[in-house]
């Protein structure tokens, strides 16, 4: 940090950093964290270079290498818990954060000391924001164009997002149910039902390479696992927020349109597409442990 100011508060900062299959990431991602001193990288066993890379690209970061991938979740729960600064910002590796950035996160914190959790704008390749937050919509769909100026919002997207650790100690991290998507979702629901705020702050802004975090050696294997879990999340959170008949409703409904989605694709077929319908299909056809555990909790 140049400012003498902020390089003083961004001790009160831990940035961490979930990897899995990351490390074509690691470069972009470790120039734009220069003067970060708190820095926890969390590895879900990757099968790339990604823990030799962060050792040689963030020499003075933490690094936690599981011995399997115990999702993203969970990984995120395992830094938070050695997190001793007040504040903990959550980054995807496909981020590029910037000192700009940092400055607007660390104003936004002063500004707004009681919220739970603050985001900023996530932009796309193009520059274009991406409008990755909203009000529950059990509450109500939002409408309109984008955030002007600070808001309270229901939903911000976890690939970028600050935690007041101190009020996130009494709502509780991640639910570690969630293996992959929808716990960024659980998490906000959480801090809503709470009554604590979620502020988006439109005006700081961080490029997101969205579903660039992740390469391996298998691509359709990683696709079909992302629409393995993806099925398996958004039916976890109907079944957790909205009951048994909701999330069978939704099972029914998302499967039929899977399975036509994929024989249309088989018209012009595309692997990785394929692959992700494959896993989508499998992942509602399968009801796992988690769903069912869910499920026996709310009965009890």
């Amino acid at each position: 940090m140049d400012d003498p100011a902020l390089a003083g508060i961004i001790d009160q900062f831990t940035v961490i950093i979930v990897t899995f299959n990351s490390a074509h990431c690691l470069p972009a991602l470790a120039s734009g964290l220069v003067g970060i001193r708190h820095i926890i990288v969390v590895d879900n066993a990757s099968d790339d270079e990604t823990p030799r890379e962060t050792l040689v690209k963030l020499p003075h970061a933490k690094l936690i290498v599981n011995s399997s991938n115990r999702g993203f979740g969970a990984a995120n729960n395992q830094a938070l818990r050695e997190v001793v600064t007040p504040y903990a910002l959550l980054l995807n590796p496909d981020c590029l954060p910037t000192e700009r950035f940092f400055a607007g996160m660390l104003e936004a914190a002063v500004k707004f000391p009681d919220a739970a959790l603050i985001a900023p704008h996530l932009l796309r390749r193009d520059g274009r924001v991406e409008l990755s937050y909203r009000w529950p919509s059990s509450h109500w769909k939002s409408r309109g164009p984008q955030a002007l100026g600070p808001c309270s919002v229901g939903f911000v997207c976890g690939a970028a997002m600050l935690l007041n650790v101190s009020a996130m100690q009494t709502i509780g991290f991640f639910d570690e149910s969630f293996f992959l998507y929808y716990e960024d979702e659980d998490l906000c629901q959480r801090i809503f039902l709470a009554k604590e705020n979620i502020v988006l702050v439109p005006d700081v802004e961080i490029a997101h390479l969205s579903r660039s975090s992740v390469k391996g050696r298998s691509p359709i294997k990683s696709e079909f696992r992302r629409g393995f879990h993806h099925a398996q999340s958004k039916l976890l959170f109907k079944l957790k927020y909205f009951g048994e008949p909701a999330a069978y409703k939704l099972r029914i409904t998302t499967f039929t349109l899977a399975c036509l989605a994929f024989t249309l694709r088989l018209l012009i077929p595309h692997p990785r597409y394929l692959a992700r319908l494959l896993g989508r299909i499998a992942g509602l056809m399968l009801v796992g442990p988690k769903l069912k555990s869910s499920r026996q909790l709310d009965q009890d």
